[in-house]
């Protein structure tokens, strides 16, 4: 789900785990599906993909496909895309093909579907071939860099404070940080800058969907992916043959409701991404507090205690960090491991812990890398700011998000500050989208969008996913009842069996149906995902 300082960080530590409701379920008919309207066919050439083996040996094939920068003028520059590729593992009945964004904006499909791979409904593996790629401007492919060495942009990195600023000396250099990026983004490729939006990703999405042979598009999309495919279904609401949205931003907060008048509130904010990522700190305090050291470090014996120590903690470390371990690094770390119930809350109760007896954490191992020709693609923030910057209003005035910091911290605490400058970048980003989609949002699809929310989602609020709902015309609520951001990368049989029957058949769960997680928080035990409400789900299916 951000500027993704913020969402570059989650994806390197945790890439591994990387207006109406329909009273009636409805069933797709595999890939022969009847088609509602839909927008023209573009006169872009469709790309061809020459798959091959990734490296030796890989289960997963690789391709390039050329589109466009500008798809308005298709006989222009042109950007490549690197795409990759699962084959279904039971051919005999495959379905077609299901394309997944894994988030960000800026996560790289490359390296994010493979190392989540094993994450999809066992079905689903067995009947799609699953397709990712990384979106323009994005790691493998044609990518935004606005450095010319990796140690020039380890310079620039090293030069602003962690997390965000904490006094009006950091506020100056944090401020004084992104308004250097913005001038080299802008000298170095001020082209691409403006044609990195989600409507020429979701169009590009388009053109992959043609060239995999499939007529109509069968997509999952995670955290950001939700806009897109909010975006891919008002641009080709025709070709939506199944649609599944996890951990949802809300559309109209993305496009400040389709206004250009200067916004009072980042996209973040204006998202609730503050009192979401305070709603679930505070459970993850609750529940730490509520068991024992053995299963979670940082218990002081109670909910309470545990909310006093870990408030005791953070006013220690503005006055004195623990080596390189600063207030706001600390902040910037405890809301990016909220994202990952098992093993990222477990984790972070045992760094907070070495931090309460001034002893600096272990840095993190990395995740495996997967068998792909570059696992570890350059990924600077300017890559994901390109997008949100571009194509979601932000306030312009560097010197506003003080004022917008504190009355964020004033309802939402250290997760208030931590939000509000994720997106200060923008204030003095370069470039406005030349393409960008700001509606309307219910045009009827072909078919209708199953929409996914989590109670406690320190990015998305479940909020949001109502929203989205609502501003759909045929969408789905199903609710998952439990932590984290995604309920992909946080686990919940239930869940994966809706979706899985969903993108199979096209069989939405009924209406009001609530599943919970597999594994709660600090559990030693492993409970099935079953059905709180709503009925019609299968606890304990396989996933």
């Amino acid at each position: 789900m951000p500027l993704i300082r913020r969402f570059t960080a989650v994806r390197r530590r945790h890439a591994a785990f990387v207006t109406a409701l329909v009273t009636c379920s409805t069933v797709l008919a595999g890939q022969d599906l009847a088609v509602a309207g839909g927008t023209p066919a573009p006169s872009v050439p469709v790309p061809r993909l020459d798959w091959s083996p990734c490296v030796r040996g890989s289960e997963f094939d690789c391709a390039t496909a050329k589109v466009p920068l500008d798809h308005g003028r298709p006989g222009g520059r042109t950007l490549e895309l690197a795409v990759v590729k699962r084959k279904a593992t039971d051919p005999g009945r495959r379905i077609g093909t299901l394309f997944f964004n894994p988030g960000g904006p800026g996560g790289p499909g490359t390296v994010q579907m493979p190392q989540n791979y094993e994450k999809f409904p066992r079905e689903v593996r067995e009947r799609f071939d699953i397709v990712s790629w990384d979106p323009r401007g994005i790691g493998s492919s044609t990518a935004v860099n606005c450095f010319a060495t990796p140690e020039e942009a380890a310079e620039w990195n090293a030069g602003k404070p962690a997390g965000f600023p904490v006094d009006e000396k950091e506020r100056a250099a944090f401020i004084a940080a992104y308004k250097d990026l913005a001038r080299r983004c802008e000298q170095r490729d001020p082209e691409l800058l403006r044609h990195v939006s989600t409507t020429d990703t979701a169009r590009d999405l388009d053109l992959l969907r043609r060239a995999v042979g499939e007529p109509h598009l069968t997509y999952q999309g995670i955290s950001y992916g939700t806009i897109l495919g909010a975006t891919y279904a008002g641009l080709f609401p025709g070709k939506v043959r199944a649609m599944v949205l996890d951990s949802n931003i809300d559309p109209q907060a993305w496009t400040h409701h389709a206004s250009d008048a200067d916004p009072r509130l980042t996209t973040f904010l204006r998202m609730g991404s503050d009192r979401t990522a305070a709603a679930t700190l505070d459970r993850f305090l609750a529940l730490c507090g509520s068991t024992t050291t053995a299963h979670c470090a940082f218990s002081a014996g109670g909910p309470k205690a545990t909310r006093t120590k870990f408030d005791q903690l953070m006013q220690r470390l503005r006055k004195q960090p623990v080596g390189a371990w600063t207030y706001a690094g600390t902040v910037a770390d405890a809301v990016s491991s909220l994202y990952v119930v098992h093993p990222g809350w477990t984790d972070l109760a045992g760094r907070l812990q070495d931090l309460w007896r001034g002893r600096a954490p272990e840095p993190a191992s990395p995740p495996p890398p997967p068998a792909v020709p570059d696992p570890n693609p350059y990924l600077g923030e300017e890559q994901g700011a390109a997008v949100l910057c571009g194509d979601s209003p932000n306030p312009r005035d560097p010197g506003a998000y003080h004022a917008m910091e504190e009355a964020a911290a004033a309802r939402a605490g250290d997760a208030g500050r931590f939000w509000t400058w994720a997106a200060a970048g923008c204030a003095t980003w370069p470039a406005v989208a030349a393409d960008r989609y700001r509606g309307p949002w219910d045009k009827p699809t072909a078919h209708p969008v199953l929409v996914v929310g989590t109670t406690y989602d320190p990015a998305t609020p479940y909020s949001n996913a109502q929203a989205m709902v609502e501003e759909l015309a045929n969408a789905r609520l199903l609710t998952n009842d439990g932590y984290g951001h995604t309920a992909l990368i946080n686990p919940s049989s239930c869940v994966t069996a809706h979706e899985s029957r969903y993108l199979v058949d096209g069989t939405l769960p009924p209406v009001g149906t609530t599943c919970r997680q597999d594994t709660p928080p600090f559990s030693a035990t492993r409970p099935a995902g079953g059905v709180a409400t709503g009925g019609g789900g299968t606890a304990g299916a396989a996933a």
